[in-house]
């Protein structure tokens, strides 16, 4: 296997790649602008720019090379020895960023992107102490350029990232350079706004503030901020994502790197759609129905009114008198407990999956991104799961309406959970449930809700843990990122409690590695977790006074 050495130490490597690849998957950093490993390679902001000893072929003996050469655009050889910390590599370090910053605003107390800025960081790391430049800065003007996204020209450095990205990866080209000299900057081509479905990228690869997400602006300090791993809840495309969030309130979504699935991107969608979380209607109170009133109550007179309801209703009617409806926004745990619980209650209960949203076809984008038509997370996992409960036979939502409107069912109590973040019941669904006893758990009030006889406040998908099934049936885990908010508990924990309340099994705290260990099977040995995350060190050191 080919090696090479970067300043002192030995990397091994397979197949062609270039110098900062290498060193960028050996956890070694070089400092880098243009450079992206999703977009091509246009070796312009210069930073990386390295001495290179390479093996001369006649002597077979190692040989300085006379000038600089990018290391992002210089492939990697086998005995190459490279040199990013000599003397001439760190004068054009220190030029570099004395030319970047000559015109660069003094804005970073209000710059959003402050604490998460490569320009701060070379600046500190490469930059020199003070600036030896005297002349008036040019000024650029601010730009509202797209629905989602604001453009302030003067911090741009002309990486050139956002403009590839736009041809190469959504290929919608909005973006273009315009201008010469100290008068270039970005912009979009008239009538052309930063609109397509995956504009919020282009944030995420600005290494400076220059682009900046209209819906985060100001919102949050980022060193205030704490990070957690999760998975896409609102397609069934499972992208891999972090959640930023402070005192127990997400503030924005982030994607992270996924070979399998989304890679370095994510849709707009997935970006902006988790606002239904902390929405001023969620449902945050149980409700019962008392002598036809809805009347706020605790968790355990809750939980007392389903056992009474659903234990009359098995004592009088029999086996295949309850049903339950499994929202495929749930985790894969949540569904197999719910169904334990329907089923332990009465082992011939019906069990259905609630309705999947699909919108329009699957929209594949040039760099090989996919936005699914399917807007919900785990059709497949929620099915998968009750599979291992009931053997088989778990419906699809028009059948299960049609189980509950057969004029010969037993079917008298029924368990609906909904957490979809927008309206979702259908007028048929409501027809068949009738007069049945109805147990509803949901985030946001709706028509069923408003039916329901006890009505019990569930967690969206940032506020609990377990796993979904995506469109091309890969199994991820994903983490809590807040805690429910309120009196609200997570769907799992409420099949739990109900099933201790039934006598069914013990009091126990829902813990997904344990119901995944239950559950056995794919779910316990194909399941793909994500790694720790990785904590910001600070570049400067803090010094007690």
């Amino acid at each position: 296997m080919p090696k090479i050495t970067i300043d002192g130490k030995e990397f091994t490597f397979e197949g062609k790649k270039m110098i900062l690849q290498v060193a960028l998957e050996q956890g070694s950093e070089l400092p880098h602008y243009c450079y992206h490993p999703g977009l091509s390679i246009v070796a312009s902001c210069r930073i990386c720019l390295a001495e290179i000893e390479q093996v001369d072929p006649k002597t077979q003996k190692l040989v300085l090379q006379p000038k600089l050469f990018p290391t992002c655009q210089t492939p990697a050889a086998d005995g190459m020895v490279v040199h990013t910390a000599s003397p001439k590599s760190i004068a054009n370090q220190k030029a570099v960023m004395e030319y970047l910053l000559i015109n660069h605003p003094l804005d970073c107390p209000v710059c959003d992107q402050a604490g998460e800025c490569s320009l701060q960081d070379y600046s500190f790391k490469y930059g020199r102490a003070e600036s030896r430049f005297q002349e008036d800065k040019i000024k650029q003007p601010k730009k509202d350029i797209g629905l989602n996204v604001v453009l302030y020209s003067d911090r741009c450095i002309m990486c050139s990232r956002c403009v590839r990205f736009t041809k190469e990866i959504s290929g919608t080209a909005e973006l273009g350079i315009f201008g010469r000299g100290n008068r270039e900057q970005i912009d979009v081509f008239p009538g052309q706004p930063l609109n397509n479905e995956m504009s919020g990228n282009v944030v995420d690869l600005c290494p400076v503030g220059a682009l900046l997400d209209k819906d985060f602006l100001f919102a949050q300090r980022v060193w205030f901020l704490s990070r957690a791993a999760s998975i896409d809840g609102i397609t069934s495309s499972g992208d891999s994502i972090y959640v930023d969030f402070n005192e127990d309130r997400p503030y924005r979504v982030k994607p992270r790197f996924s070979a399998a699935v989304n890679k370095w991107w994510i849709s707009d969608e997935v970006r902006y759609g988790w606002k239904f979380a902390i929405s001023e209607d969620r449902l945050r109170t149980p409700v019962r129905s008392q002598h036809g009133t809805k009347i706020e109550c605790d968790w355990m007179r809750a939980y007392e009114d389903v056992r009474e309801r659903f234990r009359a209703i098995v004592a009088e009617k029999g086996p295949g008198s309850l049903a339950v409806l499994v929202s495929p926004m749930l985790a894969s745990e949540e569904a197999y407990l719910l169904a334990k619980l329907v089923r332990g209650l009465d082992p011939q209960a019906t069990l259905g999956v609630g309705p999947v949203p699909v919108q329009g076809e699957d929209k594949k984008f040039p760099g090989g991104y996919v936005i699914r038509a399917e807007k919900c997370p785990n059709s497949r996992g929620v099915k998968r799961a009750m599979e291992l409960v009931a053997g088989g036979g778990v419906l699809a939502f028009n059948d299960f309406i049609k189980a509950l409107a057969d004029k010969a069912t037993k079917i008298a109590g029924v368990v609906v959970t909904g957490n979809y973040p927008s309206a979702w019941t259908t007028k048929e669904l409501l027809v068949a449930i009738g007069k049945k006893a109805l147990v509803v758990i949901d985030t946001l009030p709706n028509d069923l809700t408003a039916k329901a006889e006890v009505l019990l406040p569930g967690a969206t998908w940032l506020e609990k843990a377990g796993t979904f099934e995506n469109a091309a049936n890969l199994l991820q885990s994903f983490q809590q990122v807040v805690p429910p908010i309120e009196q609200a508990r997570t769907e799992g924990q409420i099949a739990l409690d109900l099933m201790h309340a039934f006598g069914l099994s013990q009091s126990a705290k829902y813990d997904d590695a344990a119901v995944r260990a239950e559950m056995g099977g794919i779910f316990a040995s194909d399941v793909k977790h994500p790694g720790p995350v990785r904590e910001e060190e600070p570049d400067m050191e803090y010094v007690e006074l």
